[in-house]
């Protein structure tokens, strides 16, 4: 069988794919074909060592991201050019869309040519006030053999009627399972609490307000580790303008480098304010219960409301006053056994979906042969 996943970013920026490829390229059939269509938005090289026999169709067209979505539509019509001119090419038995807006673009082919072959996988919400691109998704939906949702909260966005297909995935990086105690174990102490933020810094305006907060409390320090661009040369800029010396920005870095900063973290900041974000699950939850880190969310989030309830952080607004005060009575207030406990219990219930998403790629591709 041909298995095409396709992606919409570069491999290393996909975290998400490894919930396909753990088992499609070590678990399937050694007769599949695995093919990975993936977007190069630096033309920069990637390492691809370990996708082993994984067959893989590059798109290389630059792209920011942190841009106005419309200024993306020129090199989001070149992607579906690329992407067609593949399928028609290799002629796939079965697609996992790893986003929205790759099966939006392929949508004419998917929902005619693919019909309940292919799989959805819907992680984020853009256009879905606009009713025509609400009806592509329903449709997309109607006609995959399953979607995935990255996160429960996006099921509001989805047809009801559909509801039985509907499946929660979790962008859960199972290498980080097998480094679980190194911070019990090889921690760093230290005389501040560590805040620390991994991924693609965005969101200007909260950061801009978290950095002053916690630039004028010297209980606290705030560490940036991720890919930088417009916004983030911005928040470094004004990080310096008002010497927030305890700010510190340490660039972009490999996912097994996670493993290595946890030990200096004491708290995640997980804390996003825009329309998606709200109702986003990110990596950052995961690795929180994995490595048993508490973690900051925003009140009124998904994640936030999460956390709360499984007690493994806390929903605090940095744009309050007394917003270092909160996270300080939060932090110093934590029974670690309990906080453990906690963790380990969120993690259980986490991988316990986990499974029953695998389960159900293995039985798909069963039915598709």
């Amino acid at each position: 069988m041909k298995i095409l996943i396709m992606g919409f970013a570069k491999i290393k920026y996909m975290p998400y794919v490894n919930f396909y490829l753990d088992h499609l390229l070590n678990d399937a059939a050694p007769e599949h074909e695995i093919h990975l269509l993936y977007w190069n938005r630096d033309l920069k090289q990637e390492d691809t060592d370990r996708l082993g026999r994984c067959i893989l169709h590059e798109f290389r067209c630059y792209q920011e991201d942190d841009v106005s979505r419309s200024s993306k539509i020129g090199n989001f019509l070149k992607y579906r050019k690329f992407a067609k001119k593949v399928l028609k090419r290799e002629r796939f038995d079965f697609i996992f869309v790893l986003h929205s807006m790759p099966g939006v673009l392929l949508a004419d082919t998917l929902t005619s040519k693919y019909r309940q072959k292919y799989v959805f996988d819907y992680r984020d919400s853009t256009y879905e006030h606009f009713l025509p691109y609400k009806k592509v998704i329903g449709a997309l939906v109607k006609h995959s053999r399953a979607t995935f949702v990255s996160s429960d909260g996006f099921r509001r966005f989805l047809p009801e009627k559909q509801k039985a297909k509907i499946h929660t995935s979790h962008n859960l990086l199972t290498d980080s399972l097998s480094h679980r105690d190194q911070r019990a174990q090889n921690g760093c102490p230290s005389d501040k609490i560590r805040i620390a933020f991994w991924g693609f810094i965005r969101h200007e305006q909260i950061n801009r307000v978290l950095i002053e907060r916690i630039a004028k409390d010297d209980r606290f320090e705030l560490h940036y580790y991720g890919r930088e661009q417009q916004v983030a040369f911005r928040l470094k800029a004004f990080a310096a303008e008002i010497h927030a010396e305890n700010v510190r920005f340490h660039g972009e870095y490999k996912p097994e480098d996670r493993y290595e900063f946890v030990k200096n973290t004491d708290l995640i900041h997980n804390v996003y304010l825009d329309s998606n974000t709200l109702l986003a699950m990110g990596n950052k939850y995961y690795d929180g219960a994995i490595f048993r880190i508490p973690q900051i969310c925003m009140p009124g989030s998904f994640m936030g409301d999460r956390a709360t309830k499984a007690g493994i952080g806390c929903a605090i607004d940095p744009r309050d006053p007394d917003f270092t005060e909160q996270v300080y009575r939060y932090y110093t207030s934590l029974d670690p056994a309990c906080f453990k406990k906690s963790c380990d219990d969120e993690l259980e219930r986490i991988l316990s979906e986990y499974r029953e998403g695998i389960l159900l790629i293995k039985d798909v591709l069963k039915e598709t042969r």
